[in-house]
């Protein structure tokens, strides 16, 4: 018997991250930064919500790192970090075109996303020994049903 392939909230969350920021959105940091250098990196976890019980309906809290690096200074660029923070977080308030269909890798479903939104504001990380600037958005929602195939 073969599993039939299932959205998951990480490939979800990153689909929905990648129409606003790019394709630069993962689950963990590439280790080499030149490939992000110039534009910033964002990554994501799940870290909390709970599957509706009653209808096919998935609301995930993921946490969304966003990095920004210097490869010419040991200086980080906060601005950078900060400027991909938010534009998530304006994407979030941006009702007419948060709702879309979001494509995930080849096997799986699409997802269709139904709302977004942020559960706090963006903050810096400190203390990064790689000089990397670090934003935190501690927790983004988003709402979403796997699309019947």
């Amino acid at each position: 018997m073969s599993l039939r392939l299932r959205a998951t909230p990480e490939l979800v969350a990153e689909a929905w991250l990648k129409t606003v920021v790019g394709d630069r959105v993962a689950t963990s940091l590439p280790k080499d930064n030149t490939s992000w250098a110039a534009s910033g990196f964002v990554t994501l976890a799940t870290v909390g919500g709970t599957p509706n019980a009653y209808v096919p309906l998935r609301d995930p809290v993921m946490s969304v790192d966003c990095w920004a690096v210097n490869k010419q200074s040991q200086k980080p660029p906060w601005n950078k970090a900060a400027a991909l923070a938010e534009a998530i977080v304006a994407a979030c308030q941006d009702h007419q075109t948060i709702a879309r269909t979001v494509a995930l890798p080849t096997g799986y479903p699409a997802a269709q996303v139904k709302s977004a939104y942020v559960t706090g504001d963006p903050r810096r990380v400190y203390s990064d020994p790689s000089s990397y600037a670090h934003y935190l958005i501690p927790g983004l929602v988003i709402a979403w049903t796997e699309v019947p195939s």
